[in-house]
């Protein structure tokens, strides 16, 4: 049986994302433009690393904006998973706008001597990005950590658990951006007092290095989002605990979930009842529960429950092959 909910209102991922792209955007221009005063190679980096932020927080409000849709005929479970998906084009377009094309930087840099002029023009913009850059990640610090105290998770568990890719990405964006800043600093300032411009060549390859792990780590996560990853494990045990409680189940035989959009899990519960009841109370047994689950945890947004038997020995096997033991 299901039955569904409305969408759920978004939480504070949408004016992350918003302070973000504003950020990126203001900083990808200073940067390029400090870029053609100084001549420097880790700047030109900086500035594509800045475009291809402002790249992923376009396509994160894409993915906010699509994956609120309801679900209809074509897409009954609804166009949750499409944050998923647009989060995963944000990794690929940090890859490809922003670690390649700093990669290319370092090495034309390092093909031929590249001098520097006006180093201080590159600290200034340094300086005023990392400002700009923090006001970001603390939005992005906030918003997760508000998050985790309501889920009463600790924070690093949290971030590696949650379902929503949005703020995720601008934080593990931003932390980037700003190790990326301190590279640059780092590179211009060794060109500075070495008069070699090998130091600036070598923070840009760092750069893009450092945008090429952070793509990486977003593309798997989303990678297993998109498979079809398995709801926080907290959770399942939590509504485990609750089926077991109810007097007309005997036993949860197994418990399938999948996350299909922020906040929103697709549960389905093979339950051995009590074999005294009738169909009736069978039905309505099934009814209460269904109910009473909707109403202790919000985030499942369809529910199945499967009358079994137990002893069946294919969906034994199933079990086994699944978890390597019963629930």
């Amino acid at each position: 049986m299901t039955t569904t909910e409305p969408s759920k209102p978004e939480s504070g991922s949408g004016l992350t994302v918003v302070v973000a792209l504003l950020v990126n955007a203001g900083i990808a221009v200073l940067k390029a433009i400090a870029g053609l005063i100084t001549g420097s190679a880790a700047l030109f980096a900086e500035a594509a690393h800045s475009v291809a932020d402002t790249i992923t927080e376009v396509l994160l409000l894409t993915a906010l904006r699509r994956s609120s849709r309801p679900a209809d005929r074509r897409h009954p479970f609804g166009y949750g998973k499409e944050r998923y998906f647009w989060s995963l084009m944000a990794a690929i377009s940090i890859f490809a706008s922003g670690s390649v094309l700093a990669i290319a930087e370092g090495i034309r840099s390092l093909s031929g001597e590249q001098e520097q002029t006006r180093p201080e023009v590159a600290y200034l913009v340094l300086g005023l990005a990392f400002v700009l850059e923090s006001v970001s990640w603390l939005r992005a610090v906030r918003q997760i950590r508000r998050e985790a105290a309501e889920e009463q998770t600790p924070f690093f568990h949290y971030l590696r658990s949650v379902d929503d890719p949005t703020a995720k990405t601008v934080l593990l964006e931003d932390s980037g951006a700003l190790i990326g800043l301190l590279l640059a600093f780092l590179g211009v300032g060794l060109h500075q007092l070495t008069g070699s411009g090998v130091w600036d060549a070598a923070a840009s390859l760092a750069i893009g290095v450092l945008l090429a792990v952070v793509a990486y780590v977003l593309g798997r996560s989303n990678r297993a989002l998109l498979i079809g990853q398995q709801a926080n494990r907290r959770l399942i045990d939590r509504i485990r605990r609750r089926l077991r409680e109810r007097p007309e189940v005997e036993v949860v035989v197994d418990l399938l979930t999948m996350s299909t959009g922020a906040d929103r899990v697709l549960l389905c519960a093979r339950l051995d009842f009590d074999d005294t009841l009738t169909v009736g109370e069978l039905e309505r047994a099934c009814v209460r529960i269904d109910a009473e689950l909707r109403e202790e945890f919000v985030e499942l947004d369809e529910i199945f429950l499967e009358p079994v038997p137990r002893s069946d020995p294919e969906l034994r096997a199933r079990v086994l092959a699944r978890y390597g033991r019963m629930p």
